[in-house]
C-alpha cells in the first residue's frame, strides 16, 4: 500500500516538507493527499496537493490519511499531533515536537501503536553510525564531555517573520522560541543524541538566558544538562554574533576530539576529516518504517531530554538584557551585535563551559532547576 500524506502548514519551514512529501509523490513513493494552513493558500497549491483547506480537522475528514506532517508553530504541535493520532495517522512532527515534559508523556502515549517521528533532520545523517563507532573503537579515548555551539547573525524580518517568533508566551500559551530551542535546537538534541542520553532525563539543569534585542524570548543563551553515569552536554548559541559560523557538536575526549558541522556534513576526528553523506529524508524514513520495518531515525523517544531543556528553558527567569549588544542597520535588514560573542560560544564549547564561568562582562549566575 502506498501511504496517503497530508502535511499541517504551509509556511517557513513546512514549505520544504510540502516539497519533499512533492517529490516523494513524483516518484510514486507516497500520495500527497492534501495540506492545511491558516492562511491563504500558496499560490501553486494546486500544482502540490489536490486538497487545501484552512481546517486540519475538514482535511482528515475529506482525506483518509495515513501519515500527517505537522509543521506548524510550536504551540500547535500537540493538539494537531492529538487530532492526527485520533485520526489514524502515524505522525512527523517538527521540532520541537512539544514543550514541557507533560505533554511529552501525553504524546507519547496517544501514539503508541502508532509511529512518531521528529523532526530532527542531523539524526539522520550517516555522520551519526560513523561518529558512533569511531567513539566504540576508542578513538579519542573515553569521552568527558559533548559541547553544542551555534553563531549566526539575524535581522529584524527573522523576527517579523511570524507572531511567535521572538516570544516566550502567545496569547496566554507557551511557545518558547529562543537560540537553544529552535534555530540551534538541531546541534542541542544531536548532542544529546551523541552522549547517549536522548531519552533521558538530565538529574540537573543550568540554563542562562540572554537577549540583545528588544524581545520576550533569549537570543543569546548557554545551558548545561547533567545525566547520572554520561558526559554532561553544554550548549552555547547566539543570534546576534559579529559573523556568521557553522554550527557544530564538539565532542571531548581523553585523546582526542571530535567536531561534526552538520549542516555541511564535515566530520573530524582529531585532524582526519572523515567523509559522510547528506542525510537521510525522515519522511522517507518513516515511509520505509510503516513499509519494511526500518528502525526510525528521530522517534519520539529519543527527544525526551532535549525536551526537558525546552521546559527548562520555558521556566527560566526572564532573559538578561545586553547592554553590550549595538545595532547594525536600518530597517528590515537591522540586526544586534554583542561584541565577543562569537568568541565565547566558541569558549564555552572548548572549556564545556556556561557564560557565567568564562568571567564575561555580561554573565549572571546560572538559574539550576
Amino acid at each position: 500500500m502506498i501511504p496517503r500524506v497530508v502535511v499541517f502548514g504551509t509556511a517557513g519551514y513546512a514549505r520544504t516538507h510540502l516539497r519533499r512529501a512533492r517529490a516523494l509523490h513524483d516518484r510514486g513513493e507516497i500520495v500527497l493527499a492534501g495540506a492545511c494552513d491558516i492562511r491563504e493558500p500558496p499560490d501553486d497549491a494546486g500544482e502540490l496537493v489536490p486538497v487545501f483547506t484552512r481546517d486540519p480537522a475538514e482535511l482528515l475528514a475529506r482525506v483518509p490519511a495515513d501519515i500527517a506532517v505537522v509543521a506548524t508553530p510550536p504551540h500547535t504541535h500537540l493538539p494537531l499531533a492529538r487530532l492526527a493520532l485520533a485520526a489514524g495517522c502515524h505522525v512527523l512532527v517538527e521540532k520541537p515536537p512539544v514543550l514541557d515534559l507533560l505533554a511529552f508523556d501525553e504524546l507519547t502515549e496517544r501514539a503508541r501503536g502508532r509511529a512518531c517521528q521528529v523532526g530532527f533532520q542531523s539524526f539522520g545523517s550517516p555522520a551519526v553510525p560513523a561518529i558512533r563507532a569511531a567513539l566504540a573503537r576508542g578513538a579519542i579515548g573515553t569521552v568527558t564531555g559533548i559541547a553544542a555551539a551555534g553563531a549566526w547573525i539575524r535581522r529584524d524580518r527573522y523576527f517579523a517573520r511570524s507572531a511567535w517568533a521572538g516570544r516566550r508566551r502567545l496569547e496566554g500559551r507557551a511557545v518558547v522560541d529562543g537560540a537553544l530551542t529552535n534555530p540551534f535546537a538541531h546541534a542541542v538534541a544531536t548532542a544529546l543524541l551523541l552522549n547517549g542520553t536522548a531519552g533521558a532525563l538530565p538529574e540537573r539543569t543550568a540554563v542562562e538566558l540572554y537577549r540583545a534585542r528588544d524581545i520576550e524570548s533569549d537570543d543569546t543563551a548557554c545551558a548545561r544538562l547533567c545525566f547520572a553515569g554520561a558526559p554532561d552536554v553544554v550548549a552555547a548559541a547566539t543570534l546576534a554574533a559579529e559573523a556568521d559560523h557553522e554550527p557544530y557538536v564538539l565532542i571531548h575526549g581523553t585523546e582526542g576530539r571530535i567536531r561534526w558541522h552538520y549542516k555541511t556534513d564535515l566530520v573530524l576526528i582529531g585532524d582526519e576529516p572523515v567523509p559522510v553523506g547528506p542525510p537521510e529524508d525522515l519522511l522517507t524514513n518513516l515511509v520505509g518504517h510503516l513499509r519494511d520495518g526500518v528502525p526510525l531515525l528521530a522517534p519520539l523517544a529519543a527527544t525526551r531530554a532535549f525536551t526537558a531543556l525546552v521546559e527548562a528553558v520555558r521556566d527560566a527567569p526572564e532573559p538578561r538584557r545586553l547592554p553590550q549588544a549595538r545595532a547594525v542597520g536600518t530597517g528590515s535588514e537591522r540586526r544586534f551585535v554583542v561584541p565577543g560573542v562569537d568568541q565565547a560560544v566558541d569558549a564555552a564549547a572548548e572549556r564545556l563551559a556556561l557564560f557565567s564561568e568564562l568571567a564575561l562582562p555580561w554573565t549572571l549566575a546560572r538559574e539550576e532547576t
